[in-house]
């Protein structure tokens, strides 16, 4: 094999990784790994809990096995970035989680976000003391990085937490800075990214529209969440995943020139904490090396199945463990096996697929639980947000979508109102008494000539929206027509979608 051909197989990688992979550049001379081996921060292993998942088992002698990677991204204003995070904010958390899923095969690659507010169990974990703290329910996913107040974060509760909650076992984390994310972006030229809405909050300044972002400008599209799109951490979720698409478009585009290379890697590894398993420059290489063969198209961005509950976020269940269960047993989205382990076959990845829903979903009829009409699911319906909460529209919006309306929108902010209610055109009225079902209390009330049906979610929909957002059971309709139960389906994005795609959800 040629030079050149190995270093165009280099570029087939699998998550974005552009930190890990422009270290695979073979003959950089001992010197400038040694370099590289001087920039990169480790954590220490001894935060990692005793009691783990098992690690995998490769399917024959000789066999490769799924990999997990949780990537982080830290909002720490210490060493420098406080100038690009707006000032000090004080001990940083991790407002971007992605827990990446290598497949066996090593040729596909799904990447998991973690919304930052999900309640979750948060397991012992250690203090910089030495002593481990008691597990503790119900705490935002993001408080563990920042549990204990350490000066780069706590990344090894992040991994705890992360096992506890998936059952996966998390084989490398690695932490990025805001300080790195701008300079990787400088090293490449700038990434191509598209920004839904011109920006002018919090001291953050983007324009309208497709635009190549680099340094301060990337970090700010990055982290942005008010002014832009919906206000919400799922939006900057989505946002988030088209920019690192588009990062790993833009490194393999420029090929492996070592004057494009060497500065992204000494800009990556300098903005890299990570797990001691990948602490040297060689690491990251063989690394690397190890997923050279994924495609971009063969790399999925889902956001773990979820539901606003109050003004925090719970996961949908039984999607978001169908989901774990898939990534457990190296399945596809869709249940079907990649050939890596031979664990999977078909018969049983449709099995799973029906586990995910045959429990909650209500049985075929009449009346609120049967499946929508096509006149009912075309019905246009507006979700206004009359109490101002941020994203409260959007969470009404997706339960409706959900259910299996297709002409959902969201309308202006309307403030002020207790109750909420469905307002409804008569000739849509067997639509209307489907979204009523959805919410329960709301007020329904005739419009003729409206020509369409309205929900403005009252300051009464925090309780409702709890007790819809956490429940055990999917809505009614619980599988897409691909197979893939909705909770998963309705928050996948391929990496090679269009940037501009999906930016916010319930747009």
């Amino acid at each position: 094999m040629s030079s050149s051909t190995r270093r165009r197989r280099y570029l087939r990688t699998a998550i974005g990784l552009a930190a890990v992979l422009v270290l695979s550049v073979v003959g950089a001379g001992a010197w400038f790994y040694h370099r590289l081996d001087n920039n990169i921060t480790t954590f220490d292993a001894g935060g990692v809990a005793t009691e783990r998942p098992p690690a995998p088992v490769p399917a024959s002698p000789g066999a490769q096995v799924p990999v997990n990677i949780l990537l982080l991204g830290s909002d720490t204003r210490d060493d420098g970035n406080n100038s690009l995070g707006g000032g000090d904010e004080g001990v940083g958390n991790s407002d971007t989680a992605i827990l990446v899923h290598v497949y066996a095969d090593h040729k596909h690659a799904v990447g998991v976000s973690i919304p930052r507010d999900t309640l979750v169990t948060i397991p012992s974990c250690k203090l910089a003391d030495g002593t481990w703290t008691k597990p503790r329910n119900d705490q935002m996913f993001n408080s563990a990085f920042s549990l204990g107040e350490l000066a780069k974060g706590n990344p090894a509760c992040t991994q705890n937490t992360v096992e506890k909650l998936t059952g996966l076992r998390v084989d490398h984390t690695i932490v990025v800075d805001f300080k790195g994310a701008a300079a990787m972006t400088d090293a490449i030229g700038g990434v191509d990214a598209c920004v839904p809405n011109d920006v002018n909050e919090y001291g953050i300044q983007l324009k309208k529209g497709m635009q190549k972002l680099s340094g301060k400008s990337a970090v700010d599209y990055l982290r942005a969440r008010h002014g832009i799109g919906d206000n919400s951490d799922i939006g900057r979720m989505k946002r988030q995943q088209a920019f690192l698409s588009s990062m790993i478009k833009k490194v393999q585009s420029q090929g492996f020139s070592l004057p494009t290379l060497l500065p992204l890697a000494d800009a990556a590894t300098k903005s890299l904490t990570v797990d001691e398993g990948l602490g040297t420059a060689m690491k990251l290489v063989d690394f690397a090396r190890s997923m050279e063969d994924i495609k971009l198209s063969d790399v999925t961005f889902v956001t773990a199945p979820w539901r606003f509950a109050g003004d925090r976020v719970r996961l949908v269940q039984p999607d978001a463990d169908a989901l774990w269960k898939l990534l457990r047993e190296d399945r596809t989205l869709d249940g079907q096996s990649t050939g890596g382990t031979g664990a999977a076959t078909a018969a049983a990845s449709a099995s799973a697929a029906a586990s995910a829903s045959a429990s909650a979903s209500p049985s075929a009829g009449s009346g609120t639980n049967a499946p929508l009409t096509a006149e009912q699911a075309a019905a246009p319906v507006t979700v206004v947000n009359g109490v101002g909460t941020a994203g409260l529209a959007g969470s009404g919006a997706e339960t409706l979508k959900g259910r299996g309306f297709q002409n959902v929108t969201l309308g202006a902010n309307n403030p002020g109102r207790q109750h909420t209610e469905v307002s409804y055109d008569p000739t849509l009225k067997a639509a209307a008494d489907q979204v009523v079902a959805l919410f329960p209390g709301a007020g329904a009330v005739e419009e003729p000539g409206s020509g369409g049906i309205t929900v403005t979610l009252g300051a009464d929909y925090r309780a409702a929206g709890t007790q819809l957002n956490s429940v055990t059971a999917p809505s009614p309709t619980a599988t897409a027509p691909s197979g893939i139960p909705t909770g998963i389906a309705e928050n996948t994005r391929g990496a090679d979608t269009d940037p501009c795609a999906d930016l916010t959800f319930g747009s």
